[in-house]
């Protein structure tokens, strides 16, 4: 039974990754398609420092996969919504 609710917790863990996307999702599509800005470019810079530091560490130190997967996707999302929020701030 432990091994079915640790396998179980895996599972949710990675699922984390597909919510991230959905949750990132609004704000990408309101600066690359209808150029909004959405986006308070001073937490996105802290959080894409926060999410490569978090994806270094998960390489690096953990070397588990599922963190490895999960800080890259929120690493990423982070990653262009800063680039985007500061090509239209221009």
């Amino acid at each position: 039974m432990n091994e079915f609710l640790l396998q179980t917790l895996k599972i949710c863990y990675t699922s984390i990754g597909i919510i991230t996307i959905t949750g990132y999702w609004p704000t990408i599509k309101d600066l690359y398609y209808h150029k909004k800005p959405s986006a308070n470019t001073t937490s996105y810079i802290v959080w894409t420092i926060c999410s490569v530091i978090a994806l270094i560490y998960g390489i690096f130190i953990l070397h588990d996969l599922s963190f490895i997967f999960v800080s890259g996707v929120g690493f990423i999302c982070c990653s262009i919504i800063l680039f985007l929020s500061l090509k239209f701030k221009k």
